[in-house]
C-alpha cells in the first residue's frame, strides 16, 4: 500500500514541478457521452429545460490517495422557441418516444443563447484542483436539420497543496517541494468550444486550459507564471442508428490531445431501449474497458452508472474505478424523458 501511495504521490508531483510525466492534468470522464458539456461548452443551452447533472469519480480503487473527482453542471437555454405540433411532440401510446416517426420531424434549432456553471473538484493525494467557471454559447440553425452551436467559459482554479501529506517514513521529499500547512493559489482559466449537431449526428471540437499558467510549490509559496499548465484539446463525434422500432444505438468516438502526450483515442457504444434503459461500452487505447448501464426515470432525472477496468500495471493494486452520474430536468415543458439533442 505504501508503495502504490508513494507512486501517485510522485507523479503529482513531478506534474506540478513540471518533470515530463504522460499524465494530464484534467480529469478523465467515463461516461463523457451522457453529459458532453462537461468537457465543451458549446453545448451550453441546447435542450429544452434545464439541464442539472451531479457526478462523482472514484479511480483505482484500492489505492490510497487515487484520484476522486465530483462535480455539479448546470446550463439553461435563453430564448429558446421549439413549437413542436406533431404527433411525435408528446409522448404516444405503444410508440417509441425516439423512433422513426420523431427523427422524421426533427428540426434544427431556432436561433437561441445558452448560459451555465460548472463546479468541479478533483483531488489526487496532496494535490486537488477546484474548479469553477461560467459559460455561454449561441446556438443557430444552419439548415433544416443541422445546427451549430459556440460557446467559451471563463472561470478559476485553484491549485492547492496539502504538504501534510508528503510525510513518508521511509521516503525523504525534496525541502524545495515540502513546507508545512497547505498552500493554494487561484489562477483564471478559459475554455472554448464548437458542436455541430443534426438528428443522426454530432461533431465537438473544444478546448480547455487555454491560458496557460505556471503552477510551483516551493519555499512555502506558489508562484504563478506562464508556462506549466497546457491546453487540453477534445473532439467528438457519434452517429444514431435506428434499430427496429425500439433501438438506438450510438457509437461515438473521442480523440484528446495534451502536450507533449501522445494523442489519446476512445471509443464508446450505447444501446437504448425506448427513451427508458440503456447500456453501453467504452474502450480507452492502451489503458482499459468500460461497462456503463443507465435508465431515464419519467421526465424528472436520470442515472447513470459505469466501471473501469484498467490494463495497464496500476491493475496491480486497482480494484478498478467506480463513476455516478445523476441528472435532473428542470422545466421540461414537453416532456422529453431523455435528450433530444445529446444522446
Amino acid at each position: 500500500m505504501k508503495r502504490s501511495v508513494l507512486i501517485v504521490t510522485m507523479i503529482v508531483l513531478a506534474c506540478v514541478r513540471g518533470v515530463p510525466v504522460l499524465a494530464q492534468q484534467k480529469p478523465h470522464y467515463t461516461q463523457y457521452i451522457l453529459n458532453q458539456y462537461i468537457v465543451n461548452p458549446a453545448l451550453t443551452g441546447i435542450e429544452n429545460y434545464t439541464d442539472i447533472k451531479i457526478s462523482h469519480r472514484h479511480q483505482w480503487v484500492g489505492i490510497q490517495d487515487a484520484p476522486v473527482t465530483t462535480y455539479l453542471t448546470l446550463h439553461s437555454p435563453i430564448g429558446k422557441k421549439d413549437y413542436r405540433v406533431t404527433a411525435t411532440s408528446f409522448e404516444m401510446p405503444d410508440e417509441n418516444p425516439r423512433g422513426k416517426s420523431y427523427w422524421e420531424d426533427y428540426t434544427a434549432a431556432e436561433p437561441h443563447h445558452g448560459a451555465g456553471i460548472q463546479v468541479i473538484r478533483d483531488v489526487t493525494g496532496p494535490l486537488s484542483n477546484t474548479s469553477v467557471y461560467g459559460t455561454y454559447a449561441y446556438h443557430l440553425g444552419l439548415s433544416a436539420r443541422t445546427s451549430l452551436s459556440a460557446g467559451f467559459g471563463v472561470g478559476f482554479s485553484n491549485y492547492s497543496l496539502d504538504a501534510s501529506k508528503l510525510q513518508f517514513s521511509d521516503f525523504q521529499v525534496d525541502p524545495a517541494i515540502y513546507t508545512s500547512g497547505s498552500l493554494n493559489k487561484w489562477n483564471l482559466d478559459v475554455m472554448a468550444g464548437l458542436y455541430l449537431y443534426s438528428a443522426d449526428y454530432f461533431i465537438g471540437l473544444s478546448a480547455q486550459q487555454v491560458v496557460p499558467q505556471k503552477i510551483d510549490f516551493s519555499n512555502k509559496y506558489i508562484r504563478s507564471e506562464e508556462g506549466t499548465t497546457v491546453p487540453h484539446i477534445f473532439m467528438t463525434a457519434g452517429y444514431r442508428i435506428l434499430v427496429g422500432a425500439d433501438f438506438n444505438l450510438i457509437p461515438s468516438v473521442m480523440i484528446k490531445y495534451v502536450e507533449p502526450l501522445p494523442v489519446q483515442f476512445e471509443t464508446n457504444i450505447k444501446l437504448q431501449y425506448l427513451d427508458k434503459l440503456w447500456v453501453g461500452a467504452s474502450y480507452r487505447y492502451k489503458d482499459g474497458f468500460a461497462g456503463m448501464v443507465g435508465i431515464n426515470v419519467s421526465n424528472t432525472f436520470n442515472v447513470g452508472y459505469s466501471y473501469d477496468y484498467t490494463t495497464s500495471r496500476l491493475n496491480n493494486y486497482s480494484k478498478g474505478t467506480h463513476e455516478f452520474v445523476v441528472g435532473f430536468l428542470l422545466g421540461n415543458r414537453y416532456p422529453d424523458s431523455c435528450p433530444r439533442n445529446v444522446w
